[in-house]
């Protein structure tokens, strides 16, 4: 591949992804519109995923939701891992405070 895809703003590509975004020019044209904040929450979304099944579907719904004029995957409370802002309340009670519990 001859062009670098972007990344986020604080996740990098993974392989898998840039596969499913290097297939369709349009799809692609359509990541690089995307702010890196954007991104960096599919990307996020995406890593999360525990399962190899659901990050699978993860790709698939990612390369959808951008055909279908969405900028953020749809349901997701955002990425905890940025630096650039403190996670809201929810984030905070929700997604980081109950991992640290596990």
């Amino acid at each position: 591949m001859s062009k670098i895809i972007s990344g986020g703003l604080v996740h990098s590509l993974p392989d898998d992804l840039i596969n499913a975004l290097a297939d369709t020019k349009k799809v692609l044209s359509l990541w690089e519109n995307l702010t890196p904040i954007a991104r960096n929450e599919f990307i996020c979304w995406i890593e999360d995923a525990k399962r190899a099944e659901t990050r699978a579907r993860r790709i698939n719904r990612t390369v959808a939701e951008l055909l279908e004029g969405r900028k953020r995957p749809c349901c997701w409370a955002g990425c905890i891992h940025r630096t650039d802002k403190q996670p809201g309340k929810w984030q905070q009670d929700v997604l980081i405070d109950k991992k640290s519990r596990k």
